[in-house]
């Protein structure tokens, strides 16, 4: 390796003490300050180290990064975290402050007082005495070589060893190195710093955050206002990307591809209606989970499929692959008859209201389907009952009796939504019939505690009803023979394997298919005329349905597995209606269906600190978002940024206003408004001759390997990933600007001006490229784009390498602002008007209207109670005396609720467990019950929510199959907060939790 450097370059001293401490062999080479060691930079740059002939390092901390690694791989993020503060926050106020005392003997008060709060900080962080965990890694010889001229010399800061003892330990420790010593005898030798003086005087000052903001150019809201302003004299260093290296051979493709890669660009795929395979291509039937018709969606229903699915499609269209993106509401079930009774209409009608809702939602979100169907169509029913008798023909439909809840007083069987109760496992008093909200577990209507009919409030009655089931554990070999394979060859998101892993591994049970309703398909077997198939059987039938609606050749999409590739797009709670029981219903079926091959299912989407709650108003539904003013574009961008797509994220409009003005406005907007201005104000808005230099093509090198990321990542739905390439291609494109200074050339020699117009030329075709590859997340700023560039239409295709599309004498059109910054006003009225309403007190209204005074007295009275009976077990009273006393605080506790207007306390066979609750020590009044005994729900929703999230991680941590101990401990946190629940709902913690050391049932 060589190392080239002018004398007193303090930023040499790192990168030689690494070469010191790795005793990897190099040479060190004076240069003159106005020396171009490296020949595709436009002007000098020292220190460089050349890593191997003609490939060059300049950015110091890069080089010493690049050092240490050939020693051992430093993986400590922490390292980046502290090479990134050094350069952005230290470096800036360090050299203006060596700057003003070593070349103009005057010390720069305000870089000063910068600079000892910077080292403050740093004195916190250095508590352990180290950096990171990593000894003598280049985050320790970046900060050592930064400081040294601060700390010792003619510029020492007076008196730091005092005020900043943690620094001085691990200065010292870093500075009696052997390889810092060399380091040191090579570029200040004897310690006087004031050989600094003449490199620090050639060097550019690097430019402050705030510096760099104001020079960055901004998109103004009026386009004819909009002003080249000067750009970055330096990129920021989370910016320095063209410091990357390219291999000889990444540099060579690239000029290849440059040059003649257009001769080999694919034309784009005409689509004719309908879409049908096609032999010999790759054909992929796109689903997104169907939205439930009876609700409007929120940001997380939008990005958990149908946004998710939209990218992908849209990606693959602009592969070329020969692809149909299906999709549509799911109207039938017990879902659609609730929200019917409660609306006082026909399901029907609520059908056709919601439908028409989800639809103009989608649209207003750019949303493409190439169908867009709904459940209550012919075609379903058909099919469905087409895919049913072929499972009876084959053996897998087998009858039995169920338990089920009748309400005597609407005389019916009450369907599972129809049921509401406390789940058995978890504690949440708002479950379902057929599903927790609370701990996601599936459940049956019967295992609730304390169930009620939705419809009338009254207590349901357990009768027995015939029904029909399938036979899953039948089909269950066919189905792991089919999962093994794609789970091999297929693109399956974790959470998708670990959920479909743990059903199969429990054994399959057989899974009734038909309900007791009205609104659903009929069952058309003969004794069960009176009933319909059960949503989750159907549902997943309405892919088949909706691609029937669209063409009458739909076989050829869903009998034809050998040339299909079926991707499923859901929320994590779908999967396994679609990884178990919609695959075992096509497997039994024996038609030669196309079953899923890839399922990629989103975690949550939170808003803020909480959940998405429609009653409460809370967070952002898809209607909502129009009406913010603010484009669609944005808001997909955004949702994608945040995608859940390992763990659960939050839509934060603090966050949604930084990625709009940073990463939109500032970086991808900027750069291409800057490229297309130059071209339009400079040089008549025509596309120039090009003549690419070394550099031009290791920026074209650079750019090709975020393209091939981005296609990698994409081909593995990872979505977010993705738009991580794009932003980096145009932060590429910014500093290629930055550095070769088109502004100043265009004002030179003729052979400037020719450079000029390369750099700007090259840079609208760069802006090309980014019109395509962000067309799946923003399509609409993708045509406006391409509407300024004038992009011929043949560009629409993702090609592997990048392209010259526009070729010199093509005339781009007028450029405006892609962007507007979001104010902070803005954004604090948004989050006002969805913060929504804190979760409701129970009968709070009722409570208000009794006597304050007479409320105070009883509340005092259960209080005395209370304490008498916790004293009485306490001395291990006789149980007579006991069962007296809680029966007096029983009675003045229900007069109490009464006056209070809050629901009675349990008695008769209840009162043994009311007592053990009236027994328990005091905190337990404190976890989540008011003074008078009421629930307080604010506790108990948070509690749940904790109970939940725990139980997810037991669940996850045991089909993972962690260590024992790992488990019993979160089964122990999981075990106390349940029994906390329990308390702040007033019921016995040991009863809910199967008692002391008492395991509970399995389900």
């Amino acid at each position: 390796m060589k190392l080239y450097t002018d004398r007193g370059n303090f930023k040499s001293l790192k990168v030689i003490a690494a070469l010191e401490i790795t005793g990897l062999p190099y040479s060190l080479t004076e240069c003159g300050l106005e020396e171009r060691v490296v020949p595709y930079l436009s002007g000098p740059s020292l220190p460089v180290l050349e890593v191997s002939p003609q490939r060059f390092l300049f950015s110091p901390n890069t080089a010493t990064r690049y050092i240490l690694n050939k020693k051992s791989d430093e993986d400590d993020p922490n390292i980046d975290k502290w090479l990134e503060w050094e350069s952005v926050q230290l470096q800036p106020y360090l050299v203006r402050y060596l700057v003003s005392v070593l070349v103009h003997k005057k010390p720069d008060t305000e870089s000063l007082n910068r600079l000892q709060q910077l080292l403050k900080f740093l004195n916190a962080e250095l508590k352990s005495k180290s950096l990171t965990k990593t000894k003598d890694c280049a985050a320790d010889f970046v900060l050592w070589a930064s400081l040294f001229p601060v700390f010792k010399g003619a510029a020492e800061i007076k008196g730091w060893e005092g005020q900043y003892s943690n620094i001085k330990s691990w200065f010292n420790t870093i500075n009696s190195l052997p390889c810092c010593q060399t380091a040191l005898d090579k570029v200040i030798p004897g310690g006087d710093t004031t050989c600094l003086k003449a490199s620090l005087n050639s060097q550019p000052v690097p430019l402050l955050e705030t510096e760099t903001r104001q020079e960055e150019p901004v998109q103004k809201s009026k386009p004819q206002k909009v002003k080249m302003e000067k750009p970055l004299e330096t990129p920021t260093p989370e910016e320095s990307l063209l410091t990357k290296e390219a291999s000889p051979e990444e540099i060579q493709a690239a000029k290849e591809s440059w040059l003649t890669g257009k001769s080999k660009f694919p034309k784009p795929r005409e689509r004719k209606h309908p879409i049908l395979p096609k032999s010999g291509e790759r054909n992929l039937l796109i689903t997104s989970a169907l939205p439930y018709v009876n609700n409007v969606p929120h940001l997380g229903n939008i990005i958990g499929c149908v946004l998710s699915a939209d990218v992908f499609s849209r990606y693959c269209r602009l592969r070329n692959y020969n692809c149909l993106y299906i999709c549509g509401t799911d109207e039938y079930g017990t879902a659609t008859e609730t929200k019917a009774i409660e609306e006082g209409v026909t399901p029907r009608e609520i059908c056709d209201k919601y439908n028409k809702i989800h639809a103009e939602i989608y649209d207003w979100f750019n949303i493409s389907f190439d169908k867009f169907s709904r459940t209550s169509i012919p075609e379903q029913t058909k099919i469905a009952q087409d895919i049913f008798w072929k499972l009876e023909k084959n053996g897998f439909i087998s009858r039995d009796s169920v338990e089920q809840l009748q309400c005597q007083q609407c005389l019916r069987f009450l369907a599972d939504r129809f049921v509401e109760g406390t789940c058995p496992l978890c504690g949440f008093d708002d479950a379902r019939g057929d599903q927790c909200d609370g701990c996601g577990k599936l459940l049956n209507a019967i295992e609730l505690k304390d169930p009620k009919c939705k419809v009338c409030k009254g207590i349901p009655q357990v009768k027995s009803s015939n029904h029909l089931f399938l036979d899953l554990p039948k089909i269950e070999d066919k189905l792991k023979a089919h999962l093994n394979a794609q789970f091999d060859k297929g693109i399956w998101t974790n959470n998708a394997r670990v959920i479909t892993n743990s059903w199969i591994r429990d054994g399959l049970k057989p899974r009734c298919i038909s309900r007791d309703l009205k609104w659903g398909i009929p069952v058309p077997l003969e004794g069960y005329q009176d009933k319909v198939f059960y949503v989750w059987f159907d549902a997943p039938i309405g892919y088949i349905s909706a691609t029937a609606s669209y063409t009458d050749r739909w076989e050829q999409w869903w009998k034809n597995p050998k040339q299909v590739e079926l991707y499923n797009f859901l929320g994590k709670d779908n999967v396994p209606f679609h990884s178990v029981i919609f695959p075992c219903s096509l497997l039994g079926a024996d038609d030669n269906f196309t079953v899923v091959n890839h399922m990629s299912a989103t975690e949550y989407l939170n808003y803020e600190d909480t959940k998405f709650s429609k009653s409460r108003g809370t967070g952002v539904f898809g209607h909502q978002a129009k009406d913010t003013g603010i484009p669609a574009d944005i808001f997909r961008f955004y949702l994608l940024f945040v995608r859940p797509e390992s763990q659960d994220s939050s839509f934060s409009w603090d966050d949604f206003q930084l990625k709009n003005n940073s990463e939109l406005l500032n970086n991808l907007g900027n750069f291409i408004n800057r490229a297309l201005m130059f071209v339009s104000n400079s040089f008549g808005g025509q596309i120039q001759e090009m003549t690419l230099t070394p550099a031009d093509f290791h920026l074209l090198a650079l750019v090709n390997r975020e393209l091939a990321s981005y296609i990698d990542n994409m081909e593995q739905i990872k979505l977010r990933d993705s738009i991580r390439n794009i932003l980096s291609i145009s932060r590429l494109g910014n500093q290629y600007m930055q550095a070769n200074k088109p502004w100043v050339l265009v004002k030179g020699s003729e052979s400037d001006k020719r450079r000029a117009g390369t750099v700007v030329s090259l840079s609208a075709n760069l802006a090309t490229l980014l019109s395509v590859l962000v067309q799946p997340y923003m399509p609409a700023v993708s045509n406006t784009i391409q509407g300024q560039l004038r992009t011929p239409p043949q560009c629409n295709v993702i090609y592997k390498e990048f392209v010259c599309q526009l070729t010199p004498g093509h005339k781009i059109g007028k450029p405006s602002p892609l962007f507007e910054k979001i104010e902070t006003p803005k954004i604090q009225e948004l989050k006002k008007k969805f913060e929504g309403k804190p979760a409701p007190q129970k009968n709070a209204s009722k409570a208000s209207s009794g006597n304050p005074e007479e409320i105070q007295k009883l509340t005092d009275e259960v209080a005395a109670q209370g304490n008498l009976v916790r004293e009485l077990k306490a001395k291990k009273a006789e149980k007579a005396v006991v069962t007296e006393e809680v029966a007096k605080l029983l009675a003045l506790k229900k007069k109490l609720a009464e006056l209070a207007g809050e629901p009675a306390p349990a008695g008769g066979k209840q009162n043994s467990k009311q007592a053990k609750k009236e027994s328990k020590k005091p905190e337990m009044e404190s976890s989540g019950t008011t003074a008078n005994g009421a629930v307080d729900s604010q506790e108990v929703e948070r509690l749940t929510e904790a109970v939940s999230k725990q139980g997810l991680l037991v669940r996850d941590l045991k089909s993972q199959k962690a260590e024992k101990s790992q488990i019993d401990s979160e089964v122990a946190v999981l075990l106390d907060l349940k029994r906390k629940l329990a308390v702040a709902q007033g019921q016995d913690p040991e009863a809910l939790t199967g008692g002391k050391g008492k395991k509970g049932k399995k389900k």
